[in-house]
């Protein structure tokens, strides 16, 4: 008689998570999660496991690579205890994953959800722009209404992202306007940023994951695109990524500007850890805006956060990949491109997490690659 032998067990599985169903699957959005959780898994060296299906049971612990930032009470019923059982983070409450926590209330006694911290704006106030958070029309007319009085005001829904659901006003008449566009029950749920608009924009991408024992830390610079409505939107991110903390990052040569940045995203990050007890993150990214005030000064400040799977997470993903098969490599440059209409030329080295046509924008092909570094 033979002896049978069963393969052993997998160390670990990879499972996409996709919380709502109206994210077409065929789509651009989910394509590129299922690519990423696919590269994550060889890293790890785990078996990828297919989008998490809560019936089936696993014979590995699970790593998840989430769509969107999830709370506390959601990670929980997941089973993930920390940062080491996902590729993004935790917060908290749900308005705590968006733009909102930049900024001041407009008033002391304005509406805001349960657990909002009047301590985290406090924090952040010398390295953002000036601007208000509302979840009500009333505080949203009255921030605004302020912020006019320095020049023309950028209207951002909290829950919108890639350059969209953004709306520049310069007038009171043009604001109540866009304000009456805006559901209540959106503004009340989620929530709006009223921020002062800068002209000739710069927006750094400021970032730092953590997969096993690698820690990736970048800067880099984003780029706009038109899509296939003739509307200007996100187009991808050329970071520079140094294993190691922020100091690593430090370390290297770099412009003032770029320095000033870090040194911005690094107080968000920091406040972040310090507000909300609850949060934690192995995905941590931060738009850093450079730019001109209403009076025409320079004038740079954080945006927001990103504490899930983004825009540049292909070039994270292909540095984690350079610094797995190059445990000496200490720095690289890696790029993502999000590309409208017909199909771009590639770089031989790209990885291709989408081409195709996407059921809501149309033609798009999404790719990274990889290149050396050489610190001038």
């Amino acid at each position: 008689m033979h002896a049978t032998h069963r393969a052993p067990p997998p160390r670990g599985l990879v499972v996409t998570h996709l919380r709502s169903s109206t994210i077409p699957r065929d789509g651009h959005e989910a394509s590129t999660q299922r690519e990423t959780a696919r590269r994550l898994a060889k890293i790890k060296g785990f078996l990828d496991g297919g989008e998490f299906d809560t019936l089936a049971r696993y014979p590995a612990p699970k790593y998840f690579v989430p769509h969107e930032t999830l709370t506390s009470a959601a990670a929980s019923r997941l089973g993930i205890h920390g940062e080491d059982d996902l590729f993004g983070g935790v917060v908290p409450f749900s308005f705590a994953g968006t733009k909102t926590i930049t900024h001041p209330l407009v008033r002391t006694r304005s509406v805001a959800p349960r657990g909002w911290s009047i301590e985290f704006p406090r924090r952040v106030s010398k390295v953002v722009l000036n601007g208000f958070s509302a979840f009500d029309a009333d505080d949203a007319f009255i921030g605004g209404r302020r912020l006019l009085e320095q020049g023309a005001v950028r209207v951002k829904l909290a829950t919108a992202n890639a350059g969209k659901g953004q709306f520049v006003v310069d007038t009171m008449a043009a604001l109540a306007t866009t304000l009456d566009r805006i559901d209540p029950s959106d503004m009340s749920e989620a929530g709006i940023v009223l921020e002062q608009n800068l002209a000739e924009v710069t927006t750094y991408s400021i970032g730092q994951f953590r997969v096993g024992d690698t820690v990736g830390t970048y800067y880099g610079l984003q780029q706009l695109t038109t899509n296939n409505h003739g509307a200007t939107v996100y187009g991808g991110s050329a970071i520079t990524v140094v294993r190691g903390d922020y100091d690593s990052l430090l370390s290297l040569h770099l412009s003032d500007d770029i320095r000033l940045a870090i040194v911005q995203a690094r107080v968000y990050d920091d406040a972040a850890d310090q507000c909300f007890p609850e949060f934690y993150a192995s995905r941590r990214n931060y738009d850093v805006a450079r730019g001109k005030d209403a009076s025409g000064s320079p004038c740079c400040g954080v945006l927001e956060q990103s504490w899930r799977a983004g825009g540049a997470s292909g070039a994270e993903i292909g540095a984690l990949e350079a610094f797995a098969r190059y445990p000496s490599l200490h720095a690289v440059r890696a790029m993502t491109r999000e590309v409208y209409g017909e199909t771009p030329t590639l770089p031989a080295n790209a990885t291709v997490y989408f081409s195709g046509t996407d059921p809501r924008v149309g033609r798009l092909t999404k790719y990274a690659w990889v290149e050396p570094y050489a610190d001038a």
